[in-house]
């Protein structure tokens, strides 16, 4: 998936500007589209530069006092369309790549209280991810029935994220006993 998909999907909530947007790709950032698609915030502009290009989306320049302008970023009915194509297109399964399992893999050359510790640390992310997850489910999604269109298909992306990090702890929890 290239990033201007990812783009136009934030833009598709709500107008934002270049530094909003990149905030959205934060995953620290609740409910962010960070959580499962990173980016710099030079990837981001230079791709909204392209997109504007395309005529995918548009920019308003916006005057601040005491400071530079900021543009405000819209998806435009063709950005809208290119979307719409790219989302019934079929894709691939996502290769795992994943630091972690290739030393995981060549982990008998250290002793194991070094892949213990790496995986325990692993396992403490993992929970913690969880833990927001599932808080913004509590907070967020306590009816899912209920939720807006928009919201629902977001709401799926949460679900996948929980069930993720839920299978990422089961397999640890399998795999620290062999190691110890």
């Amino acid at each position: 998936m290239s990033l201007s998909y990812a783009i136009l999907s934030v833009l598709l909530s709500a107008p934002s500007s270049g530094y909003d947007l990149a905030k959205r790709f934060n995953a620290s950032v609740e409910g962010s589209v960070g959580f499962f698609w990173n980016a710099s915030f030079q990837q981001i502009y230079r791709e909204l530069n392209r997109l504007e290009e395309k005529e995918w989306l548009q920019a308003e320049s916006v005057q601040q006092e005491n400071r530079p302008d900021k543009r405000i970023y819209t998806l435009t009915g063709l950005g809208k369309q290119q979307l719409c194509q790219w989302i019934a297109e079929s894709e691939e399964m996502a290769p795992i790549k994943d630091e972690l399992l290739v030393k995981l893999y060549a982990g008998y050359l250290v002793s194991p209280q070094i892949m213990v510790a790496k995986l325990e640390a692993h396992r403490q992310q993992h929970q913690q991810r969880l833990m927001i997850y599932q808080q913004i489910k509590g907070q967020e999604c306590t009816n899912p029935q209920k939720l807006s269109n928009s919201l629902k298909f977001q709401y799926m992306t949460l679900l996948r994220g929980i069930h993720y990090e839920t299978g990422w702890l089961a397999w640890c929890d399998e795999i620290l006993p062999l190691l110890k």
